[in-house]
């Protein structure tokens, strides 16, 4: 698989998400993507508690512990490349979590706008 080029939304190079736990399409610690991603694993979002609950009422659970899958589960603060989609469907509904911009991939902004991304930014 070919990774798409690495440039984050704010259009110079996209920087690691989260080593620990480790995250990404292709668990190297970055939202990097290529034409397989169908989820587009594009956005780091840094974990909060309301998030997560509404991942889990969604039906993705992120914060249990899956070790059959070397899945730690997340907890607030972690940081994790989110699908796009859900980052959209979390703010439409409210309980978007932050975002750090200079690790998400500017793939996202296929799906949502960089003005609501900012809306979320923090500086880690």
């Amino acid at each position: 698989m070919e990774k798409d080029p690495l440039f984050n939304v704010l259009g110079s190079a996209l920087q690691p998400c989260s080593a620990e736990p480790v995250t990404g399409f292709f668990r190297n610690g970055a939202c990097d993507t290529c034409a397989a991603d169908q989820g587009s694993h594009t956005v780091c979002a840094v974990m909060t508690a309301e998030f997560l609950a509404f991942s889990k009422y969604v039906g993705n659970d992120l914060s249990t512990p899956r070790p059959e899958f070397q899945f730690p589960g997340l907890k607030p603060g972690d940081g994790w490349c989110l699908c796009a989609s859900r980052f959209l469907q979390a703010h439409d509904e409210g309980c978007a979590p932050d975002v750090d911009l200079h690790a998400t991939h500017v793939r996202a902004l296929e799906i949502v706008p960089i003005d609501i991304l900012r809306q979320y930014a923090v500086a880690l």
